[in-house]
C-alpha cells in the first residue's frame, strides 16, 4: 500500500482537526478519523505511524502558522514599545489568533509540546516538534533577554509561565479565548511579572564526602 498524495494527507489532517475542535482531544482516533473520513484503518496508520503521530501532525500544522504569528506581534510589540510589551503580546497572541481563527487557537492551547513529545513517534514527526520546541524557546529567550539581561534557567522558565501556562489557564476557562476580561486579567498578570526580575536559582552545595548524583540529563 503506497503512502497517500499529499492533497489526501491534507484532508485527512482536516477532518482530524474537526474532531479534535469538536469533540476535544479524546475524539481523534484512528477508528474515528475512518469513520469520518472513508480512508482505512490501514491507510491512516500508513499515512501517521499511531495515533500519537496523528495528533502531533495536527498540532504541528497548526502551531508552525501560529508561531509565525506570534513572532510578528512580538517583533512589532518590541520595536513599537518595550520587552513587557512584547512579553505582553507573545502571551495574548492566541487571543489575537482567535480573532481570525477561533478553533485553531483553543486547538492549540488544549495541548503542549510536552502532551505531544511521545515514545510512540516515529523520527519524523518528532524532529518537527523539536523544531517548534527550539523556536518557541527561541522566542523566550531573547524576552529573558531583553527583560532582565538574563539566561538562566530560573529568568526562562518565567517567561514561558507568561507566554505558555498563563494563557492556557485563563484563556480557555474563559467563554472565548478572545473574552476581554481573561485577556485583561492575562495581562494584568503578565504586567506584574514582567515588572521585577524572578529571584536567581539558588547555587546548588557540594559536599566532597558526598556520592555525586547522576545528572538526569545525561
Amino acid at each position: 500500500m503506497g503512502r497517500p498524495r499529499q492533497h489526501d494527507l491534507d484532508q485527512l489532517l482536516d477532518q482530524a482537526r474537526r474532531l479534535w475542535i469538536e469533540q476535544g482531544v479524546g475524539g481523534v482516533t484512528i477508528r474515528a478519523l475512518s469513520a469520518a473520513s472513508g480512508a482505512s484503518n490501514g491507510a491512516i496508520y500508513h499515512a501517521f505511524g499511531s495515533r500519537d503521530g496523528l495528533l502531533a501532525s495536527v498540532w504541528t500544522r497548526e502551531a508552525d502558522q501560529f508561531l509565525a504569528f506570534q513572532r510578528t506581534l512580538v517583533e512589532r510589540a518590541m520595536r513599537e514599545g518595550d520587552p513587557a510589551d512584547g512579553l505582553v503580546a507573545a502571551a495574548l497572541a492566541p487571543a489575537a489568533y482567535a480573532a481570525q481563527d477561533d478553533d485553531g487557537a483553543r486547538l492549540l492551547l488544549t495541548a503542549t509540546l510536552g502532551d505531544l513529545l511521545t515514545p510512540e513517534l516515529d523520527r519524523d514527526r518528532r524532529r518537527q516538534l523539536l523544531r517548534l520546541q527550539q523556536e518557541l524557546g527561541g522566542v523566550v529567550a531573547e524576552l529573558a533577554e531583553a527583560l532582565w539581561d538574563r539566561h538562566d534557567n530560573a529568568a526562562l522558565t518565567t517567561v514561558r509561565y507568561c507566554v505558555v501556562d498563563l494563557p492556557g489557564a485563563l484563556l480557555l476557562k474563559a467563554q472565548a479565548v478572545t473574552d476581554p476580561v481573561a485577556r485583561h486579567a492575562l495581562e494584568r498578570a503578565v504586567r506584574g511579572i514582567a515588572s521585577m526580575p524572578p529571584p536567581e536559582a539558588p547555587s546548588r552545595k557540594t559536599s566532597t564526602s558526598a556520592t555525586p548524583r547522576p545528572d538526569p540529563a545525561r
